[in-house]
């Protein structure tokens, strides 16, 4: 998966320090980041290489994280234009770009970058919101509210029947391959309870036998995804809803028309199933 990034060590204690030029820096720009392409796949800027047109530069940025021990950062409004070895990528490029550890960077500091751009105010007294410097954490000084970065909690769901697993297709989305059903945890259930409310809403089934598989940081939609695997309860007949799905249908082992692929806990799931792994 996109975090499985060994032998690559990543750090995400926040200790904020001054970056030097051999650091990197991730510059968005809404739904894209300034990268560089090489022969052996992408890489970000270095402060050494844009210095010279953004002299600012080095007090203006967001400690992010380090992987190797090179330090990660966060900077708004540089300045790019003379820089033709660089282009603003979507973020979708993080998917299957290589290195991996520079896409799983890439995509992590973006999620990081959401949260700063869409929390530059208190929330309760609409003060300007000051950086923490012991913790990822955004402080008010005016009304001492503290936010912390948003992430998601939502499950991923293998529901079984013997030899057969139950896949589907979402609707209205641009992603049109095989997936398992899905859906966010919400207040007051445990994330076994959303399992059995999301196949019950999505496909009208009942489901036992929940058990955990893994879980996977899925930074594409500030989630923290929980895999599971259930049993199917009952009779087999799908009630689709048609406003989160575009269709549902069960698979025998071998007929999975789903291959082995890199970044998602999905993938590995279906592929686990497949293989007779699980």
């Amino acid at each position: 998966m996109i975090q499985d990034i060994q032998p690559h060590q990543y750090d995400n204690r926040y200790r904020p320090q001054a970056p030097d030029g051999n650091s990197l820096v991730l510059y968005c720009e809404e739904h894209s980041v300034l990268v560089k392409k090489t022969p052996d796949g992408i890489t970000f800027p270095r402060f050494s290489e844009l210095e010279r047109l953004n002299e600012d530069i080095y007090d203006d940025c967001i400690y992010l994280f380090s992987i190797d021990g090179v330090r990660y950062y966060l900077a708004e409004n540089i300045s790019r234009e003379p820089l033709s070895e660089f282009s603003m990528e979507n973020t979708e490029i993080f998917r299957g770009a290589e290195p991996q550890y520079q896409a799983f960077a890439g995509i992590t500091g973006y999620q990081l970058y959401i949260w700063y751009r869409d929390h530059k105010y208190c929330g309760r007294c609409g003060r300007l919101l000051e950086r923490d410097r012991k913790e990822r954490m955004l402080r008010c000084g005016e009304c001492g509210n503290m936010v912390y970065p948003k992430i998601c909690p939502a499950v991923i769901i293998g529901v079984t029947d013997g030899s057969r697993i139950l896949m589907s297709k979402y609707a209205g989305r641009t992603y049109k391959k095989y997936a398992l059903l899905a859906g966010f945890a919400e207040i007051g259930e445990t994330l076994e309870q959303t399992v059995k409310r999301e196949v019950m809403e999505e496909v009208g089934l009942k489901v036992k036998n929940i058990r955990y598989y893994k879980s996977q940081p899925w930074s594409f939609s500030d989630t923290l995804l929980t895999g599971f695997y259930c049993d199917l309860d009952g009779p087999d007949e799908i009630t689709l809803d048609r406003e989160e799905l575009a269709l549902a249908e069960w698979f025998e082992r071998e007929e999975i028309p789903v291959e082995p692929s890199r970044d998602s806990l999905t993938n590995e799931m279906i592929m686990k199933f497949k293989n007779s792994e699980v």
